[in-house]
């Protein structure tokens, strides 16, 4: 689901090129006037802009891209007062604040850094004040080498190997055939998309002293918006606010509410009055809506570089990955509806629910205490076909099938991601060293310890402080685990209860379904018990992890995502393993039931089996958090931003929006979450979980994440680009510790799918008896007329004068059959009461125990070894893009040596002239 706009140039007029032509590429350098803005030199609010003096100015950024029309980046609020000084960030305070004094030093130093500012009021409330920051040319190239962002400085030239003739011949052929095929719906049209020239370009670290070996077309546009973003919020991140080795950065003012806000500034409006075929893009956040985050193109690859432009490499690799895991869900959906129609078309020819449709003379004995009444066995008929549907022979082959695309989806994920990180430059880059928290250096600031990286002192934490803290955190996590027990238990006890009073139901259609009718209202009374105990997780996990104290930003950041992810997986997975292993394993049997407090009988499964309650618990828990996650991801920001316009238009009119400046309207949209991309790949990993932990027992489960992720994709490109301010560009590499999380989970799936097969599943009930005890047995073949006979020797016989008094129901069945019920039927396998040792159990069920067993064992084996064996034969990086580094590596060390070897010759002839002329004067 994803698109890059760079491609390679057409092969057939790369293999002419001869191996240094890239030393003949011009070097540009334009040279204009370096600009000279006025500042205020008064820190206080007299220095002010009229607010009514802003004007339309024209992006200067947009309008020299490549792919967007000249005259089509006008945009209001984009550039100081002047009309030439772009804003690359905005800082946004209110004079009431008490905190002024603090900001004048701040400012002030902002100033001897080099950055210009701009003050203005807002239009809509007096006390709101935006603080605009441009940085100058200077600025920009000092901070890029102390921050080694990489800028290209020469046009990449792909080398291909020659191939044989016939091979040419062959691939000639097969562009022309594919000529006449129609183009792919899903790739958008060259013209569309600007060419990013940064992708087609080698780059290296900026260096001011080799500024003439860079591409510089226009100083204005040799950095982007986001790179200027980027260096602007790395200054202030080191701006002293007060006297004192700590007392610097933004973070800590935007804490303390010294300021109310920062955020550097959208690109101007995604919309315009003009079609986007016919007039092209106003700015980048247009493009960017027109081609994805408008629902019109949700068919359509995501435009991934430009995502990355606007919005930086972490933002886009989140796409990138939600992008390749939508795409991989694919084949995954396929298979599974495959193995969904392939129980529907064999419905017909089942020979289990055949005989459970045909017996009508099996009286089943009641399901719950007294209320039950007793049934015949053909009235689970239908429960016996839906359980079919997920319960067939593809069963097995589905769950090694999803065990082994999750290691291919794993695994080519690595080689995608080094692709982004070798186009995006990221490939050498290193995180920066994160600084210290601000509450680790309040909380340690006495005990002072020299830094073996850096030989700076900072603060210390003992380590008996260190892992005191870590066991108070593990005991909160531990006795948050056993809250979720408690409500999986109350969950269960409500199950037990409400069988009876269902049974007694009034209404015959509840009355004659009741166990339907207690799993249905149990999932939906769990979902919101789910959503309840996650705003109290959120709260918990925010407690233990400031508790620990962690170090820095990136060891807080671990911290919490994994108390996060562990509190959500197991409030959402809890009820579903207890369903998948527990429901019906330890039950009794009739006259010897094992209660709860010895008062309540544990449920008992279906007679149709226990797969059909897995299979309701996960579609409806499925369903429902996808659909209000959805509505809480977008509801909430458009009802957020509806109330805000409708506030502004109440108060300053119905046109009053479309005055004001790029700076005001992105300032009333809302910020993005505290914990950044945290909330989208939590969602997406627990429906990770969901799609491979359980999916031998629920196939359609691949299908209805694919479709949700289609929607995920626009619905969270709209986001970002119409209701949320924009997000401060940052670097990263990969996904981070969700990689991690996401091989556990892996791993788990091979182990749960294992159990649900043998445990939760009748599939090795059925394969013991076809081999052992069916009409084939010793034949060496199962097949559907090998299972004739299976209903009956998979029920029991009970007495019904053996019931306990509490246990005996209120009818004796004489209404229903005719006469008293003297025997009746339950799923086990056991002796008759007639027998020497009556309820014993029978070979049969050591037979089928021990195929369980060795079932479990030989499939998590079997997967394992495939797993490990595809992971090992699946490369990390494609052999292409690895001969393609170890190429650019070789040119730019030639290019290097070619462009100091220009500039020597230059300056010796440049000298050799000023000599001769000098010789000249001479008489």
């Amino acid at each position: 689901m994803e698109e890059s706009s760079a491609e390679a140039p057409d092969s057939s007029t790369q293999d002419d090129l001869p191996p240094l032509a890239v030393k003949d590429v011009n070097v540009q350098l334009e040279r204009e006037r370096s600009e000279g803005i006025s500042s205020p030199s008064r820190y206080d609010d007299s220095t002010l802009l009229n607010p009514g003096t802003h004007s339309s100015i024209l992006d200067d950024n947009t309008k020299s891209d490549p792919g967007l029309p000249e005259g089509r980046s006008k945009s209001s609020g984009l550039c100081f007062s002047d009309g030439k000084s772009r804003i690359d960030y905005i800082l946004v305070y209110r004079k009431s604040s008490s905190q002024s004094e603090k900001r004048e030093v701040f400012e002030r130093n902002i100033r001897a850094e080099g950055l210009q500012m701009e003050k203005e009021a807002s239009l809509t409330n007096s006390d709101v004040i935006f603080l605009k920051l441009h940085a100058p040319w200077d600025v920009l190239c000092r901070y890029a080498e102390l921050m080694n962002i990489r800028m290209p400085f020469r046009r990449k030239i792909f080398y291909m190997h020659r191939r044989h003739k016939f091979m040419s011949r062959m691939e000639k052929r097969i562009n022309k055939f594919r000529g006449w095929l129609p183009r792919k719906p899903m790739k958008f049209d060259n013209n569309t998309l600007p060419d990013l020239e940064e992708n087609e370009s080698f780059t290296a670290p900026f260096s001011r002293s080799r500024i003439h070996h860079f591409i510089i077309h226009n100083k204005d546009t040799f950095f982007n918006n986001a790179t200027r973003s980027r260096i602007v919020h790395h200054i202030l991140q080191r701006v002293k606010y007060e006297e004192g080795k700590n007392k610097m950065g933004l973070n800590r003012l935007l804490s303390n509410n010294s300021y109310e806000a920062a955020f550097p500034l959208h690109e101007g409006s995604y919309h315009s009055k003009n079609p986007i075929r016919t007039h092209g893009a106003e700015n980048h956040r247009h493009l960017l809506y027109e081609c994805w985050a408008w629902w019109g193109v949700w068919y359509k690859y995501q435009p991934l570089d430009l995502i990355r432009r606007y919005f930086g490499e972490k933002i886009g690799l989140y796409f990138a990955w939600l992008g390749w895991y939508t795409g991989m869900l694919f084949p995954a959906a396929l298979v599974g509806l495959l193995v969904f129609l392939y129980g529907l078309f064999t419905l017909d020819h089942c020979q289990v629910s055949k005989e459970i449709c045909q017996a009508t003379d099996i009286i089943m004995c009641p399901i719950c205490d007294q209320y039950c009444p007793y049934l015949r066995l053909s009235d689970s008929c239908i429960y016996a076909k839906v359980t079919h549907l997920f319960d067939n022979g593809a069963t097995v082959f589905f769950a090694v099938f999803m065990a082994v695309w999750a290691t291919v989806f794993l695994e080519f994920w690595k080689r995608r991601r080094a692709v982004l990180a070798y186009d995006w430059d990221l490939i050498d880059w290193e995180e920066e060293e994160d600084e210290i928290r601000p509450q680790f250096e309040a909380k340690y600031s006495k005990k002072e310890r020299t830094n073996p990286i850096s030989g700076k002192p900072e603060p210390y934490q003992a380590f008996t402080d260190k892992y005191s803290r870590l066991v108070v955190s593990a005991s909160g996590i531990f006795f948050m685990i056993l809250v979720v027990i408690a409500a999986v238990f109350g969950i269960v006890i409500y199950r037990v209860i409400t069988v009876s009073t269902f049974a007694a139901f009034g209404w015959a259609l509840i009355r004659n379904n009741s166990q339907v009718a207690t799993t249905g209202t149990a999932v939906c009374i769990n979902f919101c018990v789910i959503m309840l105990l996650n705003v109290l997780y959120e709260k918990v996990a925010l407690l233990l992890t400031n508790l620990e104290q962690p170090r820095t930003e990136s060891e807080w950041e671990n911290s919490f995502t994994l108390k996060m992810f562990l509190f959500q997986f197991v409030n959402l997975n809890s009820s579903t393993f207890y369903i998948a292993f527990f429901l019906g394993r330890f039950t009794g049997r009739p006259g010897a039931y094992l209660r709860l407090i010895n008062r309540w009988k544990l449920e008992e499964c279906h007679p149709s089996g226990c797969l059909i309650d897995l299979c309701m618990q996960m579609g409806i828990i499925m369903v429902l958090k996808q659909t209000w996650n959805n509505f809480m991801e977008l509801g909430y920001p458009l009802i957020q931003n509806w109330w805000t316009r409708r506030r502004l238009r109440r108060e300053h009119g119905e046109k009053a929006k479309a005055s004001f400046p790029q700076w005001e309207r992105d300032y009333n949209l809302q910020p993005m979450n505290a914990y950044g991309l945290f909330d989208e790949y939590l969602e997406m990993i627990l429906q990770f979980g969901f799609t491979t932990i359980f999916v031998a027992a629920f196939p359609l489960a691949p299908l209805l994440a694919l479709l949700n992720n289609i929607i995920e994709i626009r619905l969270d490109a709209y986001k970002f680009v119409t209701q949320w301010r924009r997000p401060l560009p940052s670097q990263a590499k990969d996904i981070g510790i969700w990689y991690g999380i996401l091989e556990g989970i892996g791993i788990l799936s091979v182990i749960t799918n294992a159990f649900v097969i043998a445990v939760t599943s009748d599939f090795i009930p059925r394969l013991v008896y076809a081999y052992k005890y069916g009409p084939c047995a010793g034949q060496g073949r199962a097949g559907e007329g090998c299972m004739m006979g299976y209903v009956n020797a998979s029920l029991s016989v009970f007495r019904v004068s053996d019931f306990e008094r509490r246990s005996h129901p209120k009818t004796n069945g004489s209404k229903l059959f005719g006469e008293a019920v003297k025997y009746c039927r339950y799923r086990d396998y056991r002796e008759p009461p007639d027998s020497v040792e009556p309820y014993a159990y029978t070979l049969q069920f050591w037979h089928v125990l021990a195929a369980r067993l060795a079932f479990i064992i030989v499939f998590e084996h079997m997967v394992f070894a495939i797993k490990t064996l595809i992971a090992y034969l699946i490369p990390d990086l494609p052999k292409d893009l690895r001969d393609r580094m170890r190429r650019e590596k070789y040119l730019i060390q030639e290019m290097m040596y070619e462009a100091e070897l220009e500039r020597l010759q230059k300056e010796k002839n440049e000298k050799k002239k000023k000599d001769r002329a000098h010789h000249k004067e001479w008489p």
